[in-house]
């Protein structure tokens, strides 16, 4: 790129974007008729039967990403007699407003998700619906679908149900500010403070999450520690990619929507319906990771075990957090991609390796994930006595589709990634980096490098390498078009 490009960097990368997005089988424009469709949406969905309740006057929250404005869901605790905790979990009734067959319901199909790249968003459904009509914005009247848990002191249920209701989310929370506060690392945000009762009902929420994340490790869940990267613009040129950290508030809202998803499973399950479910399989190349351990000193067995695997990521971590990421890095390649699956009533799915669960459905965030709104749909059937809406056949064939789009998806969202990294690394050609070594099959062997936080293509010096290995790499080429980076290996 020229000295001129500078300021256009933002354009560049929507350009690149739409590009990937058409090659990848994705449609990055939302078509005529869902526009028309829209259009003809009067306001939010609020007509409710006898059977909704009315939860308004309870201390719902949202906590999300500090520019996040398609809000899925909220969140709210109650104390019990004797140390358990009723937690609920509202998500957002998208299918309110987004009939199945409809004209936006196709194109949230053909995408299956809402695509996130480093210059733009590509939402599953349009703006006016996904962060107005059918999100759970603050001080605002909308349906929902409820998951209501109740949790003993110990991390364990005791009790569940789903049911829907009107709800009023009372304070729009951002992750860093709620995280910083929960750590004791910065002042309560003042949205909690204006609020009577919300700063000890999150303190109750942050402990019910604790709680859920601790019993989950017992039985075998992964604690992985990954480096995603964000955007840095000043205007429309790209300054950096910053690491976007892990934190307590991000915690409590990923163990409340892993046990959420469960329910919904098991409740689907027990009425005798078909469900769409979330799987990570048994890791294939299980050899490597347990090569892996030994190299840190540790022992696994010779066949998966997740409670041995957590065990020993809980070892690592506390012997190395610094270089945790890059071994939890390497785990995720390992382990393999998750999919999704139809579980069939009496039938058996095969559960989430990385999750230690056996009932999972991606169910609480049908405004960016189609899979999250085919869910709600089957339970709003179920809730109702109802047939299910999907047919066996379609829902195989909706599963196989969800898994193959969300993986273009991820792909359109590195490539882009990758086009933001090579603008700013193509005036260091020559530069040399510590790598780590994140993927080497048939189709070729793949590296990361710390700053900015990127991988790249390893073009020589293949010979005996492996997921996992530390190498120092040289850089070698770029192309911004196609989001190349390309390292050669040095001694």
């Amino acid at each position: 790129m020229t000295k001129a490009d500078e300021g256009q960097h933002r354009a560049i990368l929507q350009r690149i974007a739409h590009r990937v997005m058409l090659e990848r089988g994705l449609a990055p424009d939302f078509p005529p008729p869902a526009l028309a469709e829209l259009d003809a949406v009067q306001g939010a969905a609020t007509r409710a039967d006898a059977a909704t309740r009315d939860l308004r006057d309870l201390l719902w929250c949202s906590i999300d990403n500090d520019d996040s404005r398609d809000l899925d869901q909220l969140t709210v605790a109650e104390a019990l007699p004797g140390g358990a905790v009723k937690a609920l979990v509202a998500v957002a009734d998208v299918d309110a407003l987004v009939k199945k067959g409809s004209a936006l319901d196709d194109h949230a199909r053909q995408n299956t998700t809402s695509v996130y790249t480093a210059a733009e968003i590509f939402s599953m459904l349009p703006e006016r619906l996904s962060t107005d009509l059918t999100s759970l914005n603050d001080d605002a009247d909308r349906l929902a679908v409820v998951v209501e848990m109740v949790i003993a002191a110990d991390g364990s249920l005791q009790g569940s149900d789903v049911y829907r209701a009107t709800v009023r989310n009372r304070a729009k929370l951002a992750y860093n500010s709620v995280a910083r506060w929960l750590e004791g690392a910065g002042p309560m945000p003042p949205a909690i403070g204006a609020v009577a009762g919300l700063e000890d009902n999150l303190r109750l929420q942050d402990r019910v999450a604790q709680a859920l994340k601790g019993l989950r490790h017992t039985h075998g869940a992964l604690d992985l520690e990954t480096i995603e990267a964000r955007p840095v613009f000043e205007g429309d040129e790209l300054k950096d990619l910053e690491v976007d950290q892990s934190n307590r508030a991000k915690d409590l809202i990923a163990d409340f929507m892993i046990a959420a998803n469960g329910v919904a499973a098991r409740y689907l399950a027990a009425r005798n319906a078909p469900s769409l479910r979330r799987v990570v399989r048994t890791p294939k190349r299980w050899e490597r990771i347990v090569e892996l351990a030994a190299e840190h000193g540790s022992k696994l067995p010779a066949e998966p075990d997740s409670k041995a695997l957590a065990q020993f990521l809980t070892a690592a971590r506390a012997a190395d957090p610094d270089h945790f990421p890059d071994l939890s890095l390497s785990i995720i390649k390992l382990l393999g991609p998750g999919e999704y699956v139809v579980q069939r009533p009496g039938g058996a799915a095969p559960g989430h390796f990385g999750l230690a669960v056996k009932d999972y459905a991606h169910s609480t965030a049908p405004n960016r994930r189609f899979p999250d709104l085919i869910t709600q749909r089957l339970l709003k059937a179920a809730l109702a006595a109802a047939p299910s809406p999907y047919a066996d056949a379609e829902l195989e064939d909706l599963a196989k589709h969800c898994t193959e789009a969300e993986d273009a998806a991820k792909k359109v969202e590195r490539q882009v990634e990758k086009s933001a990294a090579a603008m700013l690394l193509e005036s260091r050609i020559g530069e040399q980096f510590d790598a780590l070594v994140t993927g080497a099959s048939e189709k070729g062997t793949w590296v990361r490098i710390l700053r900015p936080p990127v991988e790249g293509r390893l073009s020589s010096g293949l010979a005996g390498v492996d997921v996992g290995q530390r190498l120092r790499v040289q850089l070698v080429h770029t192309d911004v078009e196609r989001g190349f980076i390309d390292f050669k290996r040095v001694s």
